[in-house]
């Protein structure tokens, strides 16, 4: 599935700039996974980052990226770039074991150092466990935990132009902390929008789909969902 959505970044009809992966590249965590994933994307001819999720191990995915000099060599993997005319700001919210998020009082300084450094451009946030409530109950048990302290250290900058995550495997949008939080589809399975209380986990294998963001100095971002796969069409409009 990875190397049908890299198949798919490439014959986009206009390139992109660069790639985020929002977590759970792998499903256990073991670096023979890695070295999988590894050889997939060095098919991928377009630069990208990559962050964990619940399913990633940190160590291991530490030592899958090691050529990537973006990653710190200890602690959290938080990092931020900023070579692009947006700048790329990641948060390491997976809690070794467990499946819930959350990021510590020492990830949330660095976040707030970041953003501080400069309150003019453009940034996106990116995170794997998004910072609301999805209303899938079975979900909801694995959120980022106390997202209202996330939410004090980005709503107090105003050129935050999206926050980025995953985990829920559906496209969700919602106004949080003064921006827009987009939720970004998997490239696996979807998780089924199940919202009854007693509601029982369930996934199926719905279209892959990604998501692309369209950076305009002039007018914003505009996101865009892109399915996977191969449809009938196009049909030029007469």
């Amino acid at each position: 599935m990875l190397a049908q959505a890299i198949a798919h970044l490439h014959g986009l009809d206009r390139r992109p700039d660069l790639v985020l992966l929002t977590g759970d590249l792998v499903d256990k965590g073991h670096p023979d996974e890695y070295a999988m994933a590894r050889e997939l994307l060095a098919e991928l001819t377009i630069p990208y980052l990559v962050i964990p999720g619940n399913h990633d191990h940190r160590d291991a995915f530490r030592a899958a990226f090691a050529d990537h000099a973006w990653l710190p060599a200890a602690g959290p993997l938080h990092f931020c770039v900023d070579t692009h005319p947006v700048r790329i700001v990641a948060l390491d919210s997976t809690v070794p074991g467990a499946h819930h998020g959350a990021i510590d009082e020492a990830g949330l300084d660095w976040l707030r150092t970041t953003l501080a450094a400069d309150r003019a451009k453009p940034t996106l946030v990116v995170l794997h466990h998004p910072p609301f409530a999805s209303g899938i109950p079975y979900m909801d048990g694995y959120a980022l935990r106390a997202p209202e302290r996330l939410a004090q250290v980005i709503g107090a900058v105003d050129n935050v132009e999206r926050v980025l995550c995953g985990h829920v495997h559906r496209l969700m949008l919602r106004r949080w902390a003064g921006t827009v939080v987009c939720s970004c589809p998997s490239t696996t399975t979807e998780i089924a929008l199940r919202l009854r209380p007693d509601a029982r986990p369930a996934s199926f294998m719905g279209p892959p789909a990604c998501m692309l963001h369209l950076w305009s100095a002039a007018e914003g971002m505009a996101s865009h969902l892109s399915t996977i796969g191969d449809f009938e069409g196009p049909f030029d409009f007469a």
